[in-house]
This record gives structure tokens, C-alpha cells and sequence, in this order.
């Protein structure tokens, strides 16, 4: 089970800490604002976060659970979106300008800024979709709750540690960080990719 939740963790990492819009908007945050704004904004990114990938992980898994060939087509399809979201990762250009964030807007509007950009994003719907429903569906029942626990672990410990290291080290974050960040995460993301296609090769055979 400790392997499992390790694994969830893991996932979670690889997967908040590319910077897109939601760390760019904690990131930026952190470097400008009060405590007291940088961790309300982090608590509220990482509350948006964490329902997006329950909804994900559980949502294609109570379909997985009920239509047995969907879990091969998962595999083969997850497997090749977790690769390519991996090297577009490693490949990408960090851009740290925020001209377009208004860090001065009031709470009610840092959430919904914050759910705009987690819920009404296709692309992170689809990204979160296959890449927890493929891994849902290499897992059994009785530990996916684990997997799972060990991912929303992973969000709620990325972004305080962000806004509280940016606070601290303002004037060392760069965009030579930030691409390192992103290979490191890209090369967990691709190495997680080819076990699920090494899953879905297993799967075909069975057929």
C-alpha cells in the first residue's frame, strides 16, 4: 500500500509542478504579495486541484470498473498521453511573465480565477482525464484509494512549498529553475508512460 501511495505521490508531483497557469499565479503571488495572500491563494489553488483529479481519477474509473475492454483502450491511450505530455514538457520554453495576472483582485475572484483556470481549461481536462484514468486502470479496487490519496498529497505539498520557498528565495527563481523543474517532471511522466504501454501490451496478448 506504501508503494502505491508513494506512486500517487509521484504522479501528483510530475504533474502540478510544470509551470502552467495555477504556479505561474502562485509563483508570482509569492513574489509580491503578503504571506497571508501567497497561502490563501495556494489553499485555494490546491483545493481546485484536488477536486479536478478525484473527478478524473473516479469518473473514468467507475466507468473502467463496469466495461472491461475500456480499461486495454485506456492503457494504450494513456500510455501515449502521459509520454507526449512528458516530452512537451522537456521540450517547452518556461515563460514567466504575468502581465496578463491581476495579483491585487479580491479572494472572491482569486477563487474563481483559480477554478477558470483549473475546470474551464480543456486541455488540463483531458491531461487529467487520461493520465489518472489510465493509472486508475492499472490499479485494483481496494488501492486506488491510495493512489489517489498519495496524488492530492502531492498538490497540497507542491503548492505550499512553492509559495513558501518563492517567499523565501524570491530572487533566485528564474526560468533556468523552472525548465529543470519541468525535465525532471517530463522524465517521471515518460518512464510512468511506457509502464502503462508496457500494461496495455500485457492486455492485447490476453485477447
Amino acid at each position: 500500500m506504501l508503494d502505491i501511495l508513494l506512486k500517487g505521490f509521484a504522479i501528483g508531483i510530475a504533474y502540478v509542478a510544470p509551470i502552467g497557469m495555477q504556479n505561474l499565479y502562485v509563483i508570482n503571488t509569492a513574489m509580491s504579495q503578503s504571506k497571508k495572500r501567497v497561502y490563501q491563494v495556494a489553499i485555494i489553488t490546491i483545493l481546485f486541484d484536488i477536486s479536478l483529479a478525484l473527478a478524473c481519477f473516479f469518473g473514468i474509473g467507475a466507468i473502467i470498473d463496469n466495461v472491461e475492454i475500456l480499461k486495454t483502450i485506456i492503457y494504450g491511450i494513456g500510455s501515449l498521453a502521459v509520454i507526449w505530455i512528458g516530452i512537451s514538457l522537456i521540450k517547452s520554453t518556461p515563460n514567466m511573465q504575468s502581465n496578463n495576472i491581476d495579483l491585487n483582485m479580491p479572494v472572491k475572484k482569486v477563487a474563481l480565477s483559480c477554478f477558470l483556470v483549473t475546470w474551464a481549461n480543456p486541455q488540463a481536462l483531458i491531461d487529467g482525464t487520461l493520465l489518472f484514468g489510465g493509472f486508475r486502470a492499472s490499479l485494483q479496487a481496494n488501492l486506488s484509494t491510495f493512489f489517489i490519496i498519495g496524488s492530492c498529497l502531492a498538490s497540497a505539498t507542491w503548492f505550499l512549498s512553492i509559495a513558501t520557498i518563492v517567499s523565501i528565495f524570491k530572487n533566485a527563481i528564474n526560468e533556468k529553475v523552472i525548465k529543470i523543474i519541468n525535465i525532471v517532471c517530463g522524465a517521471i511522466l515518460i518512464y510512468y508512460g511506457l509502464k502503462l504501454g508496457y500494461n496495455f501490451i500485457l492486455e492485447i496478448r490476453l485477447f
